[in-house]
């Protein structure tokens, strides 16, 4: 199954992984599992860094690099996603969490996610 993380399932997994609920760690290192994740959380990271959010003290460099180092796929914005984000009824209105299940429905994934607001859209949501 391919699963594109949510921003903080990738931080968790990444720094934090006691913060994963059992069923995210299960998933995550199960190796029937392709882990993806977006350029788009990259980005949501080096900004809410940059606006001092106490929940995104991370290396944003150094995240991407072991990221792919474990085998985690990287995967980037096009304007495929971005228009796909128009079809998504205003259920949430975080814009990056808009533009990750957008790719997640672009490309045929699951947007694995531990956000109650996210998992309201129900299609290619798998929540934790």
């Amino acid at each position: 199954m391919k699963l594109l993380l949510d921003t903080h399932i990738l931080l968790w997994s990444a720094g934090q992984p006691d913060k994963l609920p059992e069923s995210a760690r299960a998933l995550l290192t199960s190796p029937e599992n392709s882990l993806f994740f977006s350029a788009a959380s990259i980005w949501e990271i080096v900004i809410k860094l940059g606006l001092g959010r106490e929940d995104f003290k991370v290396d944003p460099h150094r995240l991407r690099k072991m990221l792919v180092v474990h085998g985690y796929t990287e995967l980037p914005v096009t304007a495929e996603h971005a228009l796909k984000v128009d079809t998504l009824p205003p259920l949430h209105r975080d814009p990056f969490d808009r533009l990750l299940l957008a790719q997640a429905r672009t490309e045929g994934m699951l947007f694995l996610t531990n956000d109650a607001a996210v998992v309201k859209y129900q299609e290619s949501i798998l929540g934790v």
